[in-house]
């Protein structure tokens, strides 16, 4: 490194974002724990595969073009980046942005790209092709989360420097993104079959209690680490994030037992990443004190609103709707409330003076992210449902992927476990019964 970038790099804010990015990047494998144990025995190893193949793909994508499309220079009114950074093009060791190497940063937000993607899989959990998800990342990518990325993130962003709202963390490129991306899937795909007829448990909660743990501890890197620095606002974001999850377990709980007269594991799981969902768009706005509000709200809400979904007939498998997009929405709002300008530098919130000007803008950012996303990404899977066909063969669904698509089982004794016998016509080679000589 030259002299001069290595007198630009403060080496504390780079171990702490070489930290961070690590821990973001762990929480695509939690979340693969915490969507394979909410899904039945005979897909779970389908699940974990497609959080993992999303980070492949992502990285490769991201590589390519899509940092450079977010993060380069503005190249069209606040809409999208150049491709100055194709393959990473001048972005040596020498290059900085800010206190930390421009790679680090790249990897940082790279780690952000993967782990958005991979939330829209629980939305259609048991019945997607996993050849078509192939091809629908990548594309998705860079027509949906990058240019959004761009808006709120990137230099000359429209939501950033023109309309003014705040998102320290992601809740508009990756909550709301995601939960509108898994609505709009969810919705090409059709309902699992069996949807509002089966009961449809989850096989592990252990594994899904694991997952959390694991979501929490990288929701740190995720929120703290966008600071960009080891400093006060990232230490604020960090309790804030500890905060907000804890309060969001609690509503869920709380409601829990008024309606249904018992805590749940999975309710717990749920409560804590509504909590977190919803803290981060604002756990860099909030004070402490509205980030105990924000937590409880999003636990409470969060828990009602994933049953909508039987009441308006759309079959959201793993809830990215009810959690990531209701929550998504209600962190980012809450910013026009409880923002503080201790933590903003200027912007406040309804309850701290600043009016409803605040509130506005963030009303105005949700709206437009959430329509852009769904309607791009429900274009993307519609065309890939009638070239390549998005939705797995109803056999397969019924045997499960796990089997049919992988040739895997993740238990010996679920493997006949579910329904009709298994048909030889879906078993791989391997396990057809040959007849004896």
């Amino acid at each position: 490194m030259t002299t001069l970038a290595a007198a630009r790099v403060d080496t504390g804010d780079t171990a702490w974002l070489l930290a961070a990015t690590a821990l973001v990047l762990l929480m695509t494998p939690g979340l693969a724990l915490f969507y394979g144990g909410m899904v039945r025995t005979k897909s779970v190893l389908n699940m974990l595969m497609m959080s993992f193949v999303s980070i492949a793909l992502v990285t490769v994508v991201w590589l390519a073009a899509g940092y450079s499309l977010a993060f380069g220079d503005d190249a069209f009114g606040g809409l999208i980046g150049t491709l100055d950074h194709a393959g990473m093009a001048g972005l040596g060791p020498d290059s900085v942005r800010g206190t930390v190497p421009t790679l680090l940063f790249a990897t940082f937000q790279l780690t952000f790209a993967i782990i958005t993607a991979a939330l829209v899989t629980g939305a259609i959990a048991d019945r997607a092709k996993f050849a078509a998800w192939l091809v629908f990342v990548p594309v998705w990518a860079l027509l949906v989360y990058v240019p959004v990325a761009h808006w709120v993130w990137g230099p000359g962003g429209w939501i950033l420097t023109e309309l003014g709202a705040l998102d320290f963390a992601g809740g508009l490129p990756v909550e709301i993104v995601s939960g509108a991306s898994g609505l709009a899937l969810c919705l090409v795909l059709g309902p699992r079959l069996g949807f509002k007829k089966d009961a449809m448990r989850p096989h592990n909660l252990p594994m899904v209690m694991l997952g959390a743990g694991l979501l929490w501890f990288g929701w740190f890197g995720f929120n703290a680490g966008s600071a960009l620095g080891a400093n006060g606002l990232a230490a604020a974001a960090f309790l804030n994030t500890l905060a907000a999850g804890s309060t969001g377990l609690l509503g869920w709980l709380f409601v829990e037992q008024r309606r249904d007269g018992h805590p749940t594991t999975l309710g717990a799981a749920s409560g804590a990443v509504a909590g977190l969902v919803a803290i981060t768009p604002s756990c860099g706005s909030v004070s402490l004190l509205g980030a105990l509000a924000v937590g409880l709200a999003a636990g409470v809400v969060c828990s009602y609103a994933v049953g909508w979904k039987f009441r308006l007939n759309y079959d959201d498998s793993l809830d990215v709707v009810g959690v990531h997009l209701v929550g998504g929405v209600i962190g980012t709002l809450l910013i026009g409330v409880f923002a503080v300008e201790e933590m903003t530098g200027g912007p406040e919130g309804l309850l701290y003076g600043g009016g409803l000007t605040q509130l506005g803008r963030q009303l105005a950012a949700v709206v437009v992210v959430a329509v852009y996303a769904f309607g791009v990404t429900y274009g993307i899977g519609r065309l890939l449902d009638r070239t390549i066909g998005f939705r797995a063969d109803e056999e397969h669904e019924h045997t499960g992927l796990d089997l049919t698509v992988h040739a895997e089982t993740a238990y010996d004794h679920g493997v006949l476990g579910h329904g009709a016998p298994v048909s030889a016509s879906v078993l791989p080679s391997a396990q057809k019964v040959k007849p004896q000589e």
